[in-house]
């Protein structure tokens, strides 16, 4: 059973409840952090099948932003963060190694982000009657080659290059880019209010076959659904990457619990020690999820059904045969 629930400061108020699994007998419950977005959401599905039909726990997913989700999971108000981006929290180092909560595992590290074009740009893609418009395009610095492929509907003078979301941190550093490669001499950085244009740009110029250029990042639905390929740049370095000169970094996203879900679930916290995906595994889901209308719930499934190895990855045998059966 998942209840949802909003944490506001670092008091927990649990909202009204509704069902969204099967029933348990068990009165333990854990407190799973959504922090918004679809990938921790699709996450928590997959944790939520696993605590209830494997071990018989209810779940409840409390929503807050990153920092409250951290205090919260400080003071034992969380149980488990299946997203800890690790980037975004600027103590973890020192909360870790304090012994503050326990990071026991990697979910994924294989994540990038920069500027994406539809590989069909480059190789084009006969299936599709489409021929390559930028062959020689590999890098960042490419691009100042391409303006007159990349062009701005609003501005045909010059390209149009989409920039990351306005006010993420990212935006500034995928900026300061496109100036240190000289492109703002030709194209246009176009800053979208959130990531649903973003997503729309890229999806609309992809079903059409045309080009187009912007920062995106994994795992989404958009990288899983659409073959996109991340130009290159200049090996990170922390020391110069703000100032846009370097590739940005892959990102270490760990499952946290707090130290009270150690004693409180020792038996699920040895799955969650277990549980290891894959940017590309995610992205796959979340295009499932997309192109199916699915729900969270209906697209763990989905993807448990069709990554049958990772429940014995994750799970002992008797568990394991207790989600396939519930699979089934």
């Amino acid at each position: 059973m998942r209840k949802k629930g909003t944490l506001i400061g670092i008091t927990l108020l649990i909202c009204a409840s509704f069902l969204v699994g099967c029933k348990t007998d068990s009165n333990t419950v854990i407190k799973l952090a959504d922090v918004g977005w679809d990938s921790i959401k699709f996450h928590n599905a997959v944790a939520d099948f696993i605590a209830v039909n494997a071990y018989g726990y209810e779940t409840e997913e409390i929503s807050a932003t990153t920092p409250l989700t951290v205090q919260a999971l400080k003071g034992g108000d969380i149980d488990v963060i299946m997203e800890m981006w690790t980037n975004n929290v600027v103590s973890y180092s020192e909360d870790i190694a304090s012994g503050a909560y326990q990071e026991l595992g990697t979910n994924f590290d294989d994540n990038n982000q920069g500027f994406y074009v539809p590989r069909y740009v480059i190789e084009g893609d006969p299936a599709r009657g489409i021929k390559p418009v930028a062959p020689d395009l590999k890098t960042v610095a490419d691009l100042v080659k391409y303006k007159d492929v990349f062009v701005d509907e609003e501005d045909v003078t010059r390209g149009r290059i989409y920039g990351a979301i306005s006010g993420w941190e990212i935006d500034q550093v995928m900026y300061n880019k496109y100036k240190y490669y000289g492109l703002d001499k030709d194209f246009n950085y176009f800053r979208p209010g959130s990531d649903s244009p973003l997503a729309a740009a890229f999806s609309s110029a992809y079903e059409k076959g045309e080009p187009v250029v912007g920062y995106y990042w994994e795992p989404t639905w958009l990288t899983g659904k659409y073959d996109l390929v991340l130009l290159e740049d200049a090996p990170y370095d922390p020391e110069t990457y703000p100032d846009g000169k370097t590739a940005c970094p892959p990102v270490n996203v760990t499952v946290c619990v707090s130290n009270d879900m150690l004693e409180k679930t020792p038996d699920f916290a040895e799955f969650l020690k277990k549980y290891k995906t894959s940017s590309k595994l995610t992205a796959e889901a979340l295009a499932y999820m997309q192109d199916e209308k699915a729900d969270y719930d209906e697209t763990a499934k989905w993807f448990l059904k069709n990554h049958d190895e990772l429940i014995s990855e994750w799970l002992p045998e008797d568990k394991a045969e207790l989600v396939r059966n519930a699979l089934d």
